[in-house]
């Protein structure tokens, strides 16, 4: 499986303005509108054909034609962002950066709780006890009580929240408000009246000179514990990327002559020979050249149990070796690695959008200027017909609806389930190249399978051996193969492979005498068998002198151009074989048939069963191969499929997938065209993984089917489509759902804060609980989507 993902060659056409991609880490983005903010920003500049940018992962995705990293860079920061180049490699160093940026707001936070309590002491507290409130009065008096009140709200407002001026601010300037504009607006607002109050009462209407530190103080620590614990949570969603990371072991130990180096694993060469002791991670995609062990590839494939390694077999770096030794010639190493391309592929799918964020990247990019349309209009509703005081009532009213509308639980709703789904999947050893594949292969309605390699094992195999004149079966395999060992036809192949491990006897109705009665001479063992005079007759089969009598291998023709007759019994076998989707091969010795070979592609362990789970989710399964129909009918009645496409070439196969997809007689009965998955693994199945609307691509076939594919199964076994299917459905679920929470929030809740319920039931929504609303949106959004970890 080591080269399963070995990198494509560069195409000797790239020109030298052909346009890159580039990838940017970007840090302090807390909502959709961040990201669309930052979106636009790249969008604008002159050269740049696409911009992605996503909130769960922190990155940018830009593709742009002559534009360096740092020109970039420094458009995003010009936007009020940090950002960074992230290079190859640098996936530890951004890990590094989420524990700092952890850090700085653990100190924010826990700085404004340590402010904010001493001002609930004297202000919220009393109000709740009255001889305490009675009694501060009478001590320190109540302008000196607001002073104390100024002072410590001052500290929290230009401090732990200082932050939001800065990106606030920014973000307006640039006509483009954000979440920290709308903090902004709204504690700063509470702030101002406070300062008005306690410094100018006089010019505030009769009863209306009341502060609002606590609130204010208490809306930027609940903002900051939320995103505290949102930025954690996120860690814990990218926790696939880091447990493949650290599957790959910092050093390798090379062997150079009669000495071993302690080398960096990115600094060994291709060629270079590794040694790998019990217990250790193999460093390098290689072969195995001397040494036999089992190796554990559970974490790269998914398979729970250690496969068996020996020389001439290959091994993936990251997978850890059992209770041998191994010596492996390297032959892809550092980026070049099967687990380095996978980490990439992981990286690239958290950081790609499925077509449903479209919806949401519409509504956010209206969304924070409509609130803040909204929180005026509620300003100015209270203070003209609101009670007394109505400028207090206006501007609580007007503050609740700036700060419970914040986007954030819309910005990450999709992002974090694709964040969760793809690295769960990955865990499964399931690989997702992007997100729309993801979401296509969820509403795919119909599979497609290719047969060979997919569905069966890919190469033929010996699987009858009918004797026909009574001869053993253990001595007609080694007489086939001496004959066959000059022929490079793979099911000569199959029969050479066959002598050494036998094959299930079938009796046939003529077994136990020769066509003419006569008991035959039994051959004799392989290893004193030699085989001269071999001649090939190309359609028929072959033949050769083996001690002394002619052997021949082949078709019926065969046996019918040399003039020798097959019982009537027999041939009927060979029909029923021919029926069960298996080739017959018949072996004749000095011109008397002995016996029936029957050779097909086996249908892969498992596979009846991972079919019958796909049928149970509801999905259409058809196959399309390009064998001959009555052998793909016969291989489709063992997996209980019923649509078989036979006798395809390599372009056919497109075509059968886009009819698939038309509407007509291939569509639902409400006349809408089917979504398609194809699977395959061959050459041939790419451009079928291309045209198909999500394309499984299985892991153990050639790298030109990966490369088409929007999704690929590093395991063969067809149960990882299931598998794959299974959790796509539950992340598009998961993302539907964070959706419809996120849109249901502000749509109830932005009316409740702009005071619609205090006519009628006298509520009005205090700014600290919309705080509190806002943050348990944005948690539960990251909580339903983590709950994808354990699908």
């Amino acid at each position: 499986m080591t080269d399963v993902l070995s990198p494509p060659a560069p195409s000797a056409e790239a020109s030298a303005d052909a346009s890159e991609t580039h990838t940017i880490r970007v840090e302090g983005m807390t909502c959709a509108s961040c990201v669309a903010r930052v979106e636009r920003v790249l969008s604008r500049a002159e050269g740049v054909e696409a911009a992605n940018v996503n909130l769960a992962t922190e990155r940018a995705t830009v593709r742009a034609r002559g534009l360096t990293d740092a020109e970039l860079v420094a458009k995003i920061e010009k936007a009020g962002y940090s950002a960074s180049v992230q290079t190859d490699g640098s996936a530890q160093a951004a890990a590094a950066a989420r524990e700092a940026e952890d850090r700085k707001l653990a100190r924010r936070l826990w700085l404004a709780v340590a402010l904010t309590i001493p001002i609930w002491l004297l202000e919220m507290v009393p109000m709740m006890v009255p001889p305490l409130a009675a009694w501060l009065d009478a001590t320190l008096g109540m302008q000196t009580i607001r002073l104390l009140l100024f002072a410590l709200g001052t500290a929290v407002q230009f401090g732990p929240g200082l932050g939001f001026y800065k990106k606030g601010w920014a973000a307006l300037r640039g006509l483009s408000p954000d979440m920290d504009s709308l903090v902004m607006i709204g504690t700063s607002a509470a702030y101002a009246y406070s300062v008005v109050a306690t410094f100018a009462p006089g010019v505030l209407p009769a009863g209306a000179d009341h502060v609002y530190y606590e609130a204010a103080a208490t809306i930027i620590t609940l903002i900051l514990a939320g995103r505290f614990m949102e930025h954690r949570a996120k860690g814990r969603a990218g926790s696939a990327i880091r447990a493949l990371l650290d599957l790959q072991p910092p050093e390798a130990v090379v062997v150079r002559g009669m000495e071993e180096d302690v080398i960096p694993a990115a600094s060994v060469l291709p060629g270079e020979t590794v040694r790998v002791r019990p217990g250790g991670k193999i460093p390098v995609d290689g072969e195995v050249i001397e040494g036999r062990s089992y190796v554990d590839e559970s974490a790269m494939t998914g398979e729970p149990t250690p496969v068996a390694r020996e020389a001439g077999d290959r091994v993936a770096a990251g997978t850890i070796n059992g209770t041998g030794t191994l010596l492996v010639r390297a032959t892809h190493t550092g980026r070049e690695t099967a687990l380095a391309q996978i980490v990439r592929m992981v990286e690239d799918a958290q950081g790609s959008k499925p077509p449903i964020q479209a919806l949401a990247d519409r509504v956010v990019r209206v969304f924070v200027p409509v609130v803040l349309g909204i929180g005026l209009l509620t300003f100015a509703v209270w203070l003209l017909i609101g009670p007394s005081p109505s400028l207090t009532y206006a501007l609580v009213a007007s503050v609740s609806v700036l700060i419970i509308a914040c986007p954030c639980a819309m910005g990450i709703a999709t992002p974090i389930s694709v964040l969760v789904g793809t690295g769960r999947a990955a865990q499964a050893g399931v690989f997702v190249r992007e997100g729309a594949g993801l979401q296509a292969l969820a509403e795919a309605d119909v599979v497609l399978f290719d047969k060979t390699g997919t569905l069966t094992e890919g190469r033929p195999a010996v699987t009858d051996v009918v004797p026909l004149a009574g001869t053993p079966q253990a001595n007609l395999l080694p007489l086939a193969a001496v004959v066959e060992q000059g022929s490079e036809h793979p099911i000569a192949r199959a029969i050479v492979e066959a002598a050494g491990s036998g094959a299930r006897a079938m009796p046939g109705p003529a077994s136990g005498a020769r066509g003419d009665g006569e008991p035959s001479q039994p051959a004799a063992p392989r290893g004193t068998l030699s085989a001269t005079n071999f001649e090939a007759i190309p359609g028929f089969g072959v033949q050769a002198d083996v001690d002394g009598r002619r052997v021949a291998i082949g078709a019926l023709r065969l046996l019918e151009r040399l003039g020798i007759s097959a019982p009537e019994a027999a041939q009927a076998q060979a029909d029923a074989l021919a029926r069960d989707g298996k080739t017959p091969v018949w072996l004749a010795v000095d011109g008397r048939a002995e016996a029936l070979i029957a050779v097909a592609d086996p249908i892969k362990p498992g596979a009846r069963e991972a079919l019958d789970a796909l049928r149970a989710r509801g999905l259409r399964l058809a196959m399309v191969t390009g064998d001959a129909r009555g052998t793909a009918e016969a291989v489709a009645r063992q997996l209980g499929i019923t649509e078989v496409y036979a006798e395809t070439l390599p372009a056919d196969k497109a075509d059968v997938v886009r009819r698939l997809q038309a509407s007509g007689e291939n569509a639902d009965a409400s006349g809408a065209a089917r979504r398609v998955a194809f699977v395959g693994d061959g050459i041939n199945d790419a451009p079928a993984l291309a045209v198909a609307d999500a394309g499984v691509a299985i892991g153990t076939g050639t790298d030109v089917a990966i490369e088409a594919g929007d999704i690929v199964l590093l395991r063969g076994d067809i149960a990882g489509v299931d598998r794959a299917i299974g959790l796509a459905r539950a992340t598009l679920r998961t993302i539907k759902q964070n959706l419809f929470w996120a849109f249901a929030y502000n749509v109830i809740l932005i009316p409740v804060a702009a005071g619609v319920l205090f006519p009628a039931f006298g509520v009005l929504l205090s700014p600290m609980l919309a705080a509190g609303a806002m943050v348990f949106s944005d948690l539960f959004v990251i909580g339903n989507a983590l709950r994808l970890r354990t699908a």
